[in-house]
């Protein structure tokens, strides 16, 4: 069992460096059978490390399926960086600040100390376990069914909450952007953000460059919902002049 554990580990870790790779593949690597790498895939599906299909493990994002967690911690990391460094400069003390469940986001958290005192209501639990660290934060957890997957809280009792609030501003990521709008893969994501959308006074959009001129399976919301859409240097200015043809405001981190 030990040894299941560790080469499901490794697989993990290989899948989530590579993006996909196939049982064939895996099964040569490990010198084992694919039956034997078929079981570890089932597992580590079920515990949200990746998906499996037609003899395929992935932890890409699709137009329908979003990537799992820790695949987006791994993704676009500096430019996740720059663009948080950049939503911070919006934050002010004495602000009610809503933060959602994306790994752009949460590098905005550790920023937040310089910006206290504040509330911080959020649903991601990787969010939550930094913000309680940090001093003259009041955090505002917001539960409802956890969803490993997205290592957050969804659900109605979650939208409920959210609909019980209402803060200074929102700052989100979503999975894909275009032609005006903002998209992402699962509907009951969309039906959370929606909220968070509702329940703020300003909001902001924080979208990596990798994200832009790619669509998902639901939309979201009109670009004209956000005050503001901060993405990164590597975008085209193809991509930026589409952003500003749909109406929205646009800042680019250097």
């Amino acid at each position: 069992m030990r040894k299941n554990r560790a080469r499901q580990s490794q697989i993990a870790d290989l899948i989530l460096g590579q993006g996909s790779m196939t049982a064939q593949e895996l099964a040569e690597m490990f010198g084992v059978s694919v039956m034997t790498i078929h079981r570890d895939l089932d597992e580590l599906e079920r515990q949200g490390v990746l998906r499996k299909a037609r003899g395929v493990a992935t932890a890409q994002p699709s137009g329908v399926y979003e990537a799992r967690v820790a695949f987006r911690h791994a993704a676009a990391v500096e430019q996740k960086r720059r663009i948080a460094q950049a939503a911070l400069r919006h934050v002010e003390p004495g602000m009610s600040v809503l933060l959602d469940d994306s790994t752009t986001v949460l590098h905005m958290v550790p920023g937040l100390a310089e910006c206290a005192p504040l509330h911080v209501a959020t649903n991601f639990m990787a969010a939550l376990k930094e913000l309680t660290a940090l001093p003259d934060i009041r955090v505002i957890g917001i539960g409802g069914d956890y969803d490993p997957l997205h290592d957050s809280f969804q659900g109605m009792h979650a939208i409920e909450i959210i609909q019980a609030i209402h803060a200074d501003v929102l700052f989100m990521s979503t999975s894909a952007v275009a032609a005006g709008h903002a998209y992402h893969q699962e509907e009951r994501i969309v039906a959370f953000k929606r909220a968070m959308i509702e329940s703020a006074s300003a909001r902001y959009l924080l979208v990596d460059s990798s994200k832009l001129d790619k669509t998902a399976l639901h939309r979201l919301s009109s670009l004209s919902a956000f005050d503001l859409v901060i993405t990164d240097s590597d975008a085209s200015p193809k991509a930026i002049e589409a952003l500003e043809a749909a109406g929205a405001t646009v800042e680019v981190t250097p």
